[in-house]
């Protein structure tokens, strides 16, 4: 007779079928002496539930009773409970390769011309994730044809994608009863920005600071969360803080594990 091929199988059809693999499961690890009570507590059912399936499970003979309270699984129930434990292994690789491998689409730049079904590696580059055909440690399938340059889905991702973390450079600037972005040095802020990709800038004076310096901040809004992001993706970030708002930053960046420097704009 042909096996089976539902991934369900009998076992996880059945709420009956599973409670009883879960009741010998318990027997097989407590035998001889059995308390019902800590299994109906453990499983959620009443003891007088727990009693039927043992004798349910006595007349299946796959327990044998040895006195009240002392049971012990047979071998037939040691080769139904391997069985069992063998359709619940073949529906979690069920799940793992044929529903969340199907489901988890990744969206990547096509770094060449591809097409559906292409197996290629994926990869960090400029902080955007990239598919090509070139061996990547990471690897996957396309799901669409995709010119280059434009946006492809990519399926079955499997591997590391090897990508280096970016720096944050943190300058504080004075609060405006202290002079604000009046009393920043311009000329070093300018030379920190030049070595960012992202440059953000959290207060009104640090959002200034950028502005007389003639620097165009790419976040305000939402700029202490764009900087993490974009620093985890591999990019080198520089965040303008007014400097009551600096300590609780740099403690979002300790949380992170995100390399930073620290960089006291104020005129001294």
């Amino acid at each position: 007779m042909e096996k089976s091929k539902d991934p369900l199988g009998n076992l996880l059809r059945s709420k009956r079928e599973t409670t009883r693999f879960q009741v010998l499961v318990e027997v097989a690890e407590h035998q001889p002496s059995i308390r019902q009570q800590e299994i109906a507590e453990k499983l959620g059912v009443t003891p007088q539930a727990i009693s039927e399936y043992i004798r349910d499970l006595a007349d299946d003979e796959l327990i044998t009773a040895e006195g009240r309270g002392r049971y012990s699984v047979t071998r037939k129930g040691i080769e139904w409970v391997l069985s069992s434990a063998e359709q619940l292994e073949s529906y979690a690789r069920h799940i793992r390769r044929d529903i969340i491998q199907q489901v988890a689409i990744w969206a990547a730049i096509a770094g060449e011309d591809l097409k559906k079904g292409d197996s290629v590696g994926v990869f960090m580059k400029g902080g955007w994730l990239y598919a090509g055909k070139e061996k990547q440690s990471a690897t996957g399938i396309t799901i669409d044809d995709a010119e280059k340059g434009t946006d492809v889905g990519v399926a079955r991702l499997s591997g590391i994608i090897e990508h280096t973390e970016g720096s944050v450079f943190v300058c504080k600037v004075p609060r405006i009863e202290r002079g604000g972005s009046r009393v920043v040095e311009r000329d070093r802020l300018f030379k920190i920005v030049q070595k960012a990709e992202i440059v953000g800038a959290v207060g009104v004076e640090a959002y200034m600071a950028l502005k007389r310096s003639g620097i165009r901040s790419d976040m305000f809004y939402g700029a202490r969360e764009g900087v993490i992001e974009a620093a985890f993706h591999g990019m080198n970030c520089a965040i303008i803080v007014v400097d009551s708002e600096f300590t609780d930053f740099i403690k979002r960046l300790e949380t992170a594990g995100l390399s930073y420097t620290i960089h006291d704009l104020a005129v001294q």
